[in-house]
């Protein structure tokens, strides 16, 4: 059994067990989670797709932690011009365990 769920202009495809690194919500660690947009729950052959999400459908979830992620270094170089930016970034993100998934 799996499912596809929407958080924060992604899509994330998780079966019970998986471990996710989604958007940071700010919450505390081992607290619970429901994510309600669910966009499709698939178990064995039975697919049910949403318009644009599954009605009555629930991922319960839990929070691990959460943290920052390895910085992402931008480098341009313009060739003879003098001219180079660098810029770096770190997403900040919950790591989430998927406990159930409902539907």
């Amino acid at each position: 059994m799996y499912a596809v769920f929407k958080n924060g202009g992604k899509q994330y495809k998780v079966q019970e067990g998986d471990i996710v690194l989604l958007d940071k919500m700010s919450l505390e660690p081992k607290s619970k989670l429901e994510l309600n947009e669910v966009l499709a729950i698939a178990d064995g052959d039975n697919l049910k797709l949403g318009a644009p999400f599954v009605e009555g459908a629930k991922i319960q979830a839990e929070v691990i932690n959460e943290g920052r992620a390895k910085k992402v270094v931008t480098f341009k170089k313009r060739r003879r011009k003098d001219s180079k930016t660098k810029r770096g970034f770190r997403r900040d993100f919950t790591r989430v365990r998927i406990l159930k998934i409902a539907g």
